[in-house]
């Protein structure tokens, strides 16, 4: 008799009504129907109403349902249960008529409430592949900026690493032949991370280019049509003047920018705010070049100092960003320069690509695989032998 009461009270207010004589066919009609709303006793003949809402709840759904329990039951604990059981809203028999169409239409808010954010979070997933998607190309065309991950000079070998922390980053690193007996190796890391790191990563990848050495600001063209490198401090005070006057940015990046004699294993380097460069001996012994330096596009005036040393047969020369050195561990223990020395120590035997993968990998361990910032490096391996850089 109240269920008919209740259906004839919500037909007039306007709503289609479904009834059910029981638990077990109410379920079967939630299943068919999906209705948005649901009234239920919550004491009834075989499945109770609690039974019923947890039944309902996991029922698979498109939609949210409003489930209300009808209950002469006031005691806070069984309201409590419930609760738990997926029950929305409570109403006391007997049911008053006003009382009934308010609360089903505050659950009739919060149904609308709920296909307004289903909606907007359909957008977002959209947007958000979408976004994903063009990530992707761009990781793609970020690492499309470097050409070669590997070069045999004869007298050396030079090895690249590029992995971002995320989609893109802002770290480059690269070589370009200078002349015959002479290469550049650098390695960039711009301010921040993610696209607008990213965008000022390419520009600065075209004054670097080995492609377009007319472009290369670490390259002058002689009278007799030949190229020959700049000193690295005046490629560095160029970079500086560049993203000062010509790039519209609040960005800045760190550089370190080397010259090295294949023929001779001479090195002169600058370092402007970029890691201390390491050495690694034939020994395996490891020591740090540099003073540091202004990072580029932090001063107008800004004077930059060239470091120098010589590469003897077997030794290393390795650039790298502060994705390694500031790497940390859970607790937040960086591994600095002294962890690095001990990682290279340990893969002193291996060469090239190996010992690259080895130090990530190892770097991996150390942070327990959260890297954090891009992670870039540039190994150069002398062998002494003498051959042409094209």
């Amino acid at each position: 008799m109240q269920r008919r009461i209740l259906s004839a009270q919500l037909a007039r207010s306007g709503y289609e009504v479904i009834e059910a004589g029981s638990a077990e066919e109410g379920l079967t009609l939630c299943a068919e129907r999906a209705p948005d709303i649901v009234l239920s006793d919550w004491v009834m003949p075989g499945m109770n109403g609690l039974e019923f809402c947890r039944a309902f709840r996991d029922q698979n759904r498109a939609s949210y349902g409003y489930f209300v329990l009808l209950t002469s039951k006031n005691d806070k604990n069984e309201v409590a249960q419930g609760l738990e059981s997926g029950a929305d809203d409570f109403l006391s028999k007997p049911v008053n008529g006003e009382e009934l169409r308010a609360r089903l239409a505050a659950g009739e808010r919060i149904l609308t409430m709920e296909r307004e954010l289903r909606q907007k979070n359909r957008l977002l997933r959209a947007a958000q592949e979408a976004i994903e998607r063009d990530l992707s190309e761009a990781r793609k065309l970020q690492q499309s900026l470097i050409k070669e991950r590997h070069r045999s000079f004869g007298a050396a070998e030079v090895t690249l690493m590029l992995r971002p922390s995320g989609h893109v980053g802002g770290d480059l690193v690269g070589f370009f032949p200078i002349n015959a007996r002479r290469v550049g190796l650098f390695g960039i890391d711009v301010s921040g991370h993610g696209i607008a790191s990213a965008l000022m990563t390419a520009r600065i990848a075209g004054y670097l280019s080995g492609s377009s050495p007319e472009q290369n600001v670490a390259l002058i063209l002689s009278e007799f049509g030949i190229y020959d490198g700049r000193p690295p401090a005046e490629v560095a005070q160029h970079l500086n003047t560049l993203i000062l006057e010509e790039m519209e940015t609040e960005s800045y990046f760190t550089l370190i920018y080397a010259d090295v004699d294949l023929v001779s294993g001479d090195v002169c380097l600058v370092q402007a705010g970029h890691p201390h460069p390491a050495v690694q001996r034939a020994d395996g012994t490891v020591e740090f070049l540099g003073q540091g330096g202004l990072p580029i596009g932090l001063l107008p005036m800004a004077d930059y100092e060239q470091v120098t040393t010589v590469l003897a047969p077997g030794d290393r020369l390795f650039l790298m960003s502060d994705g390694i050195t500031e790497a940390a561990t859970p607790s937040g223990e960086m591994l600095c320069e002294d962890g690095l020395s001990r990682l290279m120590r340990d893969s002193a035997k291996l060469r090239g690509q190996a010992y690259l993968d080895a130090l990530f990998w190892d770097l991996s361990e150390y942070t327990q695989g959260n890297l954090v910032d891009d992670v870039s490096a540039v190994l150069f391996e002398f062998n002494g032998a003498k051959t042409n850089a094209d």
